[in-house]
């Protein structure tokens, strides 16, 4: 399985790594492919690291005013134009999608994926990772959406919330019909 995955590229503590890592080692382990923003920092870099360590194949979609932290070495490494085309790739080299902590880029890339499965554009599986508790807000934000009609689809058919990555990747396997 092809497993887009949206996070960080900030250095960020054992909180978040620590999961990051387990969820990196998983994917390889299973021998999946990820697909990433393409960075050799941060969390990005945790992530491409634990996969590559662990057997599995990386695809980066960097951009181009940041392809200086393009990783070297990836199996597969797009540059593209600009952030809209840069997550039009990332969606469709991926047969699934896994949020990972970040910032408003992560953010941006996680509602678009929820906007086009909310409108029938996309049928993959969508796994917010919950490490620390980092998007209890969220998840009670897109509840509140869901409890007073704003979700045309129920919050369960969007997006699964994970608080482990075993669980993210046991959801995404069962999903695909593997395992």
């Amino acid at each position: 399985m092809r497993i887009c995955v949206f996070l960080s590229a900030a250095d960020l503590d054992d909180r978040y790594t620590r999961p990051a890592r387990e969820f990196a080692e998983l994917l390889g382990k299973g021998g999946h492919t990820l697909v990433w923003g393409g960075s050799d920092v941060g969390l990005m870099k945790v992530v491409a690291d634990g996969v590559q360590q662990a057997g599995g194949r990386l695809c980066g979609v960097s951009v181009d005013f940041l392809a200086a932290k393009a990783r070297p070495g990836a199996d597969e490494m797009v540059i593209a134009r600009d952030l809209a085309e840069r997550k039009r790739l990332l969606l469709e080299k991926a047969d699934a999608v896994v949020v990972m902590v970040g910032g408003t880029g992560t953010l941006d890339e996680a509602t678009e994926i929820l906007e086009l499965k909310k409108h029938g554009h996309t049928d993959k599986p969508v796994v917010l990772l919950n490490t620390a508790g980092f998007y209890d807000g969220l998840k009670e934000q897109f509840r509140r959406m869901e409890d007073e009609g704003f979700l045309p689809l129920p919050l369960t058919d969007l997006v699964f919330f994970a608080e482990e990555p075993v669980g993210a990747l046991a959801y995404l396997e069962e999903s695909q019909g593997i395992a």
